[in-house]
């Protein structure tokens, strides 16, 4: 079968993990396939992770009303970009409109994803130096974003993310949380008077079980948070434990019914479990 450029390869020569019409070059850049073509075993399990999330990306962008400039993504804790980069070959590149934004700490990732974009000329990709935070005041990026992914983004950058989504009035945000440390910090400071007040605080007194009703805490405060200000919000997994266990994914479309129940939830749970102080900085407006 005849290769479609001398970049992209022919089904039949393409790993059985690998999805036909994948840039051959681009795994090879991004390490996930060895020179001669085979997958390289340690990126196995990332290959999987971004391969189950494109199909949910994929719909979402399909449900983008049509514009002149196509649509726009922001990918937060970008990291090596495997995720930017996968969403471009297999959307981007064949809408031939449209952008994708990088946003990533390390100066080093961020150089190297754009020598490899200009070297397989994605031009629609952008990559910014600062991070999750910072990215919502840069003037890099435009005024209004459509999708919002955050793959990973460590403790409060998942926050940030959805901070992000926000101010940029993204219509999806997909969220995988990973390393949910700041309210269990604030759980385990609280800790003893919490134990004296509610029988409910032996659901974190042990140090694993303070990690992990943090971790999972966050994330339904995180998905009350984001019904209370609009967005219909789906929790499901990404792919089997067995390739990860940072493995919930919350999507979030925009309808703009905000939930004021969502927010008086959100509230009722904050001073149920002796963390109110997060109120106003991590979740403002709640109840707005």
């Amino acid at each position: 079968m005849k290769k479609r450029s001398g970049i992209d390869a022919a089904a039949s020569d393409l790993p059985p993990e690998v999805r036909p019409g994948q840039s051959l070059e681009l795994l090879k850049q991004l390490h996930i396939l060895t020179r001669d073509g085979k997958l390289n075993q340690d990126s196995r399990r990332k290959l999987k992770q971004v391969y189950h999330l494109f199909p949910f990306i994929e719909n979402l962008l399909k449900e983008l009303p049509a514009s002149v400039s196509g649509p726009t993504l922001a990918d937060h804790g970008a990291g090596k970009s495997y995720l930017g980069f996968i969403i471009y070959d297999l959307f981007f590149k064949a809408l031939g409109q449209g952008t994708i934004y990088g946003i990533e700490t390390r100066s080093e990732l961020v150089e190297s994803s754009r020598q490899l974009a200009q070297k397989l000329g994605f031009e629609r990709m952008r990559f910014l130096n600062v991070s999750v935070a910072e990215s919502a005041q840069s003037a890099d990026l435009p005024a209004q974003i459509d999708v919002v992914t955050a793959l990973h983004a460590c403790d409060t950058a998942t926050d940030d993310a959805i901070a992000f989504g926000l101010q940029k009035k993204a219509q999806f945000m997909v969220l995988v949380p990973c390393c949910q440390a700041e309210l269990a910090r604030a759980l385990n400071q609280n800790k003893a008077l919490n134990l004296q007040r509610t029988p409910l605080a032996e659901l974190w007194r042990h140090p694993l079980h303070t990690r992990e009703m943090g971790s999972q805490l966050t994330n339904v405060l995180r998905c009350l948070y984001l019904e209370s200000q609009g967005y219909q919000v789906t929790v499901t997994e990404l792919v089997g434990w067995e390739h990860s266990m940072k493995n919930e994914l919350i999507l979030a479309k925009y309808t703009g019914q905000k939930k004021r129940s969502a927010g008086e939830r959100l509230q009722a749970l904050l001073q149920e479990f002796g963390v109110e102080a997060m109120m106003s900085g991590r979740y403002p407006f709640t109840t707005g």
